[in-house]
């Protein structure tokens, strides 16, 4: 398994459990995470959910990039779907989700706290979308996404550039909504929660559901990130990365 999920009253904890690979999102995680948030969902006793990373090195450093360097072009998009798929079913969860960023939330991972409702960093995070130097772009819904939460010019330049930015850029940028120290990020991001726990259920979902945007584009961003697994430069910038070297991109 590579989740665990701890109820504390009405709160669920879930955390990626998989700190030797900087909790790296494969299919088979994935999937567990989308059975959870189904059941989280269904359970009349959650009201909040709170997701983070085990350990203190990252929330979740992107997707698993050994198991998607040898996709093709059709694997590509049923991974994309997947992530996607999955994101969505977080974003409408008809409960309040917390993303607690104990670290790096690079790629899939700034995506996957980019459908959480609210993003508490820790001090030490680092956020980015650095798909770009893999020959690829965002797969998972961080196209659409990021330019809602920091504005069409800045998802340009993060998505572009690669760029890593820390929490204090983040919240600046409005990528998060708080920052806290190692030792006060998990206590006060369950203070929260229990705070939200002790209101109605109906209410913190019509509270969510009112503010929820559109999804036009997501689609459109599956196909083209699957499409371009179809060219020698995702090969490249992803071999180049589990070797652990600069990329020389042909196209």
């Amino acid at each position: 398994m590579s989740l665990r999920v701890e109820v504390e009253e009405a709160i669920a904890l879930v955390t990626i459990d998989r700190e030797q690979q900087l909790n790296a999102l494969n299919i088979e995680t994935l999937k567990e995470l989308e059975a959870e948030i189904i059941a989280l969902g269904e359970d009349k006793g959650i009201k909040v959910v709170v997701l983070t990373g085990a350990g203190n090195k990252a929330f979740v450093a992107g997707a698993d990039i050994g198991e998607m360097k040898d996709f093709n072009e059709e694997e590509a998009l049923e991974f994309s779907a997947l992530g996607h798929r999955v994101f969505s079913r977080i974003e409408s969860l008809p409960k309040p989700v917390i993303a607690a960023v104990n670290g790096y939330a690079l790629g899939g991972g700034c995506e996957l706290a980019m459908a959480c409702d609210l993003r508490f960093s820790g001090d030490w995070a680092k956020f980015g979308q650095p798909e770009i130097g893999l020959g690829i772009i965002p797969g998972f819904g961080g196209t659409r996404r990021l330019p809602r939460l920091v504005g069409k010019g800045k998802a340009m330049e993060m998505i572009l550039s690669g760029e890593r930015i820390d929490s204090v850029t983040a919240l600046q940028y409005g990528l998060v909504e708080r920052i806290y120290s190692l030792d006060d990020l998990m206590p006060k991001t369950m203070e929260f929660a229990r705070g939200l726990s002790k209101y109605s259920l109906k209410a913190l979902q019509a509270a969510k559901a009112a503010i929820a945007t559109e999804d036009s584009g997501l689609e459109k961003e599956q196909t083209v990130f699957a499409q371009l697994f179809s060219g020698p430069d995702q090969k490249e910038g992803m071999s180049a990365f589990i070797q652990r070297r600069l990329p020389q991109f042909k196209e």
